[in-house]
C-alpha cells in the first residue's frame, strides 16, 4: 500500500528535530527496540502530522505511538481533540506511560505487535463476495 500523504506544518520540522535531540528515557528505550523494522515495519520518530509532532510513527500501518510523560496528566483534552484529529486521516494511536515503557517494555511491545496483528488480519481479509 502505498503511503498517504498527510499535511503538517512546515514549522513543526524544526521542533521535531529538537525533540529527536532531547528525548526522554522512556522513548529512547521504545526507540531502541522498534527502530530498523524489528517488529517489521519502519517507524520514524518525532514526526509532524497535522499540526502535531507524533513520538513514533509508521506509515505503512498509519500508527502512532505516543509516551506520555508527567506532563500529560494535565493534558488530557487536548490529547483527545489531538487523537480525534489524527484519526479523520486514519491513523490509530497507541498511547503508553513512561513508566510502561521503563518497566514493562514487555507488555508495551505486546500491545504494539497485537496491533500489528490485527492489521495484518484486516488487511489479508477477502471482501464478501
Amino acid at each position: 500500500m502505498p503511503n498517504r500523504i498527510i499535511p503538517y506544518r512546515q514549522d513543526l520540522k524544526v521542533k521535531a528535530r529538537e525533540l529527536r535531540n532531547n528525548s526522554t528515557l522512556g522513548k529512547i528505550l521504545l526507540w531502541q527496540e522498534i527502530k530498523q523494522k524489528s517488529l517489521g515495519y519502519e517507524f520514524h520518530r518525532q514526526v509532524p502530522l497535522l499540526d502535531f509532532v507524533v513520538d513514533f510513527f509508521c506509515h505503512e500501518l498509519l500508527l502512532a505511538i505516543e509516551v506520555d510523560g508527567d506532563s500529560h496528566d494535565h493534558t488530557f483534552d487536548y490529547d483527545k481533540q489531538r487523537q480525534k484529529a489524527l484519526e479523520t486521516y486514519g491513523i490509530r494511536l497507541l498511547r503508553f506511560d513512561d513508566k510502561e515503557v521503563k518497566f514493562e517494555m514487555r507488555y508495551v511491545l505486546e500491545e504494539i505487535t497485537h496491533f500489528i496483528e490485527e492489521h495484518q488480519k484486516s488487511s489479508n481479509a477477502c471482501p464478501p463476495v
